[in-house]
């Protein structure tokens, strides 16, 4: 394809404009026809915004011929060096999910302030060092479980404290 000179558009640029135009206004079953005809493979999506976004893609790349043999030899080196999980693995939440949505219920999402169990947190206070460690189910603080930061706190304060903002760990106000 030849470049545009002095801001022109390319012909191939306003066929293809042309082309998303009319793909915005076909239906499903007419866009799933012409990812067949312009891909010569079937779409397994019913989902208009990515079958026009392929459809254009696809367009694009057959006008100004696609990627670069060494662009496709890079992305075949790729694909073959990840590693590709092939089914769940054993410890999936996906059992509990699932139980939990035939009961109603969600199970509660961890809040994603908080590190991973077995973290430990560290604050000073009143020139001594207290250490909580972060348990699955709540906090460990000197032999004691606590439901919460804001209790571990509590107790060791003696007053009501967030206990996000006594360890440190509140997200900066945007």
């Amino acid at each position: 394809m030849t470049m545009p000179v002095n801001g022109e558009r390319g012909v191939t640029d306003m066929i293809i404009e042309k082309e998303l135009a009319l793909l915005r206004h076909m239906t499903v079953g007419d866009l799933r026809e012409r990812y067949a005809e312009v891909t010569g493979e079937q779409s397994r999506s019913a989902n208009k915004h990515y079958l026009v976004r392929r459809i254009a893609w696809h367009l694009q790349a057959t006008a100004e011929g696609g990627l670069s043999e060494r662009a496709r030899q890079r992305a075949r080196e790729l694909a073959d060096e990840s590693f590709l999980r092939t089914r769940s693995p054993a410890h999936s939440d996906l059992s509990t999910a699932v139980a939990c949505k035939l009961n109603g219920r969600l199970p509660k999402s961890p809040d994603t302030r908080l590190p991973m169990a077995g973290a430990l947190l560290t604050r000073q206070y009143c020139g001594g060092s207290i250490t909580v460690k972060v348990l699955g189910n709540g906090f460990l603080y000197e032999g004691d479980v606590y439901r919460s930061l804001t209790a571990v706190a509590k107790a060791v304060t003696g007053s009501h404290w967030n206990g996000f903002d006594f360890f440190g760990l509140r997200e900066p106000k945007r």
